[in-house]
């Protein structure tokens, strides 16, 4: 963490995040992580100290009230010139810059995503049985939908049995539930709520699945339909499903972040129509202890998809009102490029269940 930091001109780098505090001490709680280049100080409230010494690793534990106590611990272990921290709370960061200087001081979160972004070998390892808990949980799919059961039974059974697997339910701040489970024009709303709808005979289920293995989350959907599918929606199927295969070939053949998203519009594009307008997000991002985190495979990003990296590639159509259709899964990228062109990179998907078409019930 701290060579990148001092990369970007910072001597001290402080996480308020259970993510980059985790990554730093290996303790994933209330905390502050203080990171320079001689020192890792992990700042915990008297409560947590047991078992903050129980989880964390290579780092001094630093008992602390909260409050105004905290903030003091953290300036007495950094070092006193530049300094980068990841939250922007008010009171925090007035506390700071008022003891440093307001020039000294900034908000990013890029040194920690940056660092996070090369996954090891033991990251890669827990991402991928994430994975296989979720491919367990579409074989439960495959068998649990009826018509009648509800998007919320369904979630909460999926919840259960990811549980009982050893893995947790990964929410983040901009939803209420912790899984996707979208059915009927629910379905054209990529990141639709968790309902109370129950299941109709002809309707699009799409099954996003994100879920926490040992703190790494891997993420995948499928699309279900429950009974025949129409003429329109077996082609639009097709199409996604093509479309994701074109993104997983580019991200084998070295291609930039964006041009793997632009890789998944050109194909569906191929089929005569602009059916890429009805694909209104971007093409897939960064998994590890975030649920979307570097990189981003969006248009125009530019930045050259590297060994290490744990990614997702998921593109959709959505036909507002009616239906839509996803499939995701996650990806580790195996190799780099000597050149781009000159060097296969290879990409390894960690998510098995079927991509055929399943009409089901």
């Amino acid at each position: 963490m701290i060579d990148n930091a001092k990369k970007a001109g910072y001597d001290s780098v402080v996480a308020f995040q259970p993510e980059n505090i985790y990554y730093t001490t290996g303790f994933w709680g209330e905390a502050v992580a203080v990171c320079t280049k001689d020192h890792l100080g992990l700042i915990v409230p008297k409560l947590e100290v047991q078992r903050a010494e129980d989880t964390s690793r290579d780092c001094d534990i630093i008992p602390s009230d909260r409050g105004e106590d905290l903030m003091k611990k953290v300036l007495e272990n950094i070092n006193k010139k530049k300094l980068c921290l990841d939250n922007g709370d008010y009171f925090i960061l007035n506390y700071i810059q008022k003891k440093l200087g307001r020039e000294n001081v900034d908000i990013s979160n890029e040194v920690f995503l940056q660092t996070r972004e090369i996954k090891d070998q033991q990251e890669l390892r827990l991402i991928s049985r994430c994975a296989q808990v979720i491919d367990n949980l579409y074989e439960i799919c495959k068998d649990e939908i009826k018509v009648g059961m509800s998007e919320q039974e369904l979630q909460a059974k999926l919840i259960y049995e990811g549980m009982k697997s050893g893995a947790n339910p990964s929410s983040y701040k901009a939803t209420l539930n912790p899984l996707i489970i979208a059915s009927g024009p629910n379905s054209s709303k990529p990141h639709a709520e968790v309902s109370n709808r129950k299941f109709l005979r002809g309707d699009i289920i799409v099954v996003d699945l994100t879920l926490r293995y040992n703190c790494y989350i891997a993420d995948a959907t499928r699309t279900f339909i429950l009974g025949k599918a129409s003429k329109l929606v077996k082609k639009l199927y097709h199409i996604v499903r093509d479309s994701q295969e074109a993104g997983i070939i580019a991200v084998d053949g070295g291609a930039t972040c964006g041009e793997v998203d632009m890789s998944c519009r050109a194909r569906m594009d191929s089929y005569g129509r602009s059916y890429s307008r009805f694909f209104i997000h971007s093409t897939g991002h960064g998994i590890g202890l975030d649920v979307h985190e570097k990189p981003w495979i969006r248009r125009n990003n530019q930045e050259i998809l590297r060994k290490g990296m744990a990614i997702t590639i998921e593109p959709g159509v959505y036909l507002d009102g009616k239906f839509g259709i996803r499939i995701e899964d996650s990806l580790v990228v195996n190799g780099d490029p000597i050149k781009r062109g000159e060097k296969k990179i290879k990409v390894k998907n960690l998510n098995h269940f079927t991509k055929e078409m399943l009409e089901i019930g």
